[in-house]
């Protein structure tokens, strides 16, 4: 009973510490509308403040969405196929050594369609939620379950919608031609124009480097370090090009793209991979060398190539086929490694 009590406590104090960054963020939000609009805009006799005002509350509606919806949309986790059944944890949990368990493991993964593996090439196996983990998938300590496509967790939900609404205020501001009042409006004034050109700035930059991410088809925790697949680790092994790296993330309607609304190709579990040759940035791993096409070919495989699945099919329907089966010329052209089916035991 103890133990159950103290897991109970602990929960509530993490949900707790969880929310408050969240709160902290709406009541600045909810101080700067009150500065920006009822403080500097309402009661100025001035034609171009409702033009402010009206651009302002277009901007203030989308990042309002955008952050309920990136608070309140649940991570995707991995679908029931991962997860091992009953008598696959008992036989599991009977063995004790690691390449018995690695055998079992393998087993278990033929069928499904991953492609990673750890840096040492074991297979990725999650022991807190029993799972064989998709590619991509990590476990998140703070929410303490494996998320799909993991980024990072972040407590404070940013996004650029808050960069935009945060550099239209210091851009923007409709400031009083004669200077600042000397009422208590100069405080609000002063402080909102200190505060967004501070947000803004760390914001703008994190902005930034997430495009680049989604142009490189990478995840922060895959910028730090790279996935890991047959041939060794590879930082481009899930990028297919900056328009298709783009569209996976956003989707084909542009009509979507500037609003919180699920509009992205895949299913989250399974990608497609263009595994180039090794980045000359990115040292090579003592072992895991690449092999010559050559020998890729006639090579006997631990794990057949998966098909690609529908939502893949569908980034890729304009591209040559990525399986073992393509051509020979495709596959110098790109200058690839057929990959293969693995799974990582990440701690």
């Amino acid at each position: 009973m103890a133990p159950s009590g103290s897991r109970s406590i602990k929960r509530s104090c993490q949900t707790v510490l969880y929310w408050i960054p969240v709160i902290f963020i709406t009541l600045i939000v909810a101080w700067s509308y009150y500065a920006y609009v009822v403080q500097l805009c309402i009661g100025k006799d001035n034609s171009t403040v409702v033009v402010y005002l009206l651009a302002y509350h277009v901007v203030f509606i989308l990042f309002t969405w955008t952050y309920w919806q990136t608070i309140f949309t649940k991570p995707m986790n991995p679908l029931k196929e991962f997860h091992l059944s009953y008598s696959d944890k008992e036989l599991l949990e009977r063995e004790d050594r690691g390449e018995s368990q690695q055998e079992i493991l393998r087993r278990i993964a033929k069928d499904l369609p991953i492609y990673t593996r750890t840096m040492s090439g074991a297979i990725r196996f999650c022991d807190r939620c029993q799972l064989v983990k998709p590619d991509r998938c990590h476990h998140c300590s703070v929410c303490d379950k494996c998320i799909l496509k993991m980024d990072h967790h972040c407590p404070w939900s940013a996004n650029v919608i808050t960069t935009v609404r945060l550099i239209y205020c210091v851009c923007l501001e409709p400031l009083p031609q004669n200077g600042l009042p000397d009422t208590q409006a100069k405080f609000h004034i002063m402080f909102l124009f200190f505060a967004a050109s501070m947000f803004s700035v760390s914001l703008a930059s994190l902005f930034v480097y997430h495009c680049w991410l989604v142009c490189k088809n990478r995840s922060t925790l895959e910028a730090v370090r790279a996935p890991a697949f047959r041939h060794g680790a590879d930082k481009n092994g899930f990028s297919l090009g900056l328009s298709k790296n783009f569209r996976q993330v956003f989707g084909d309607e542009m009509r979507y793209w500037p609003f919180p609304v699920y509009s992205s190709l895949g299913d989250g579990c399974s990608f497609p991979t263009c595994l180039v040759n090794q980045d000359p940035e990115q040292p090579t791993s003592p072992g895991h060398n690449p092999p010559p096409n050559k020998a890729v070919v006639g090579e006997s495989h631990q794990f057949p190539a998966k098909p690609l699945r529908e939502s893949q099919s569908r980034l890729l329907n304009s591209a040559p086929s990525w399986t073992e089966n393509g051509g020979a010329e495709d596959k110098e052209r790109r200058g690839t490694s057929n990959p293969a089916m693995a799974i990582e035991n990440e701690t």
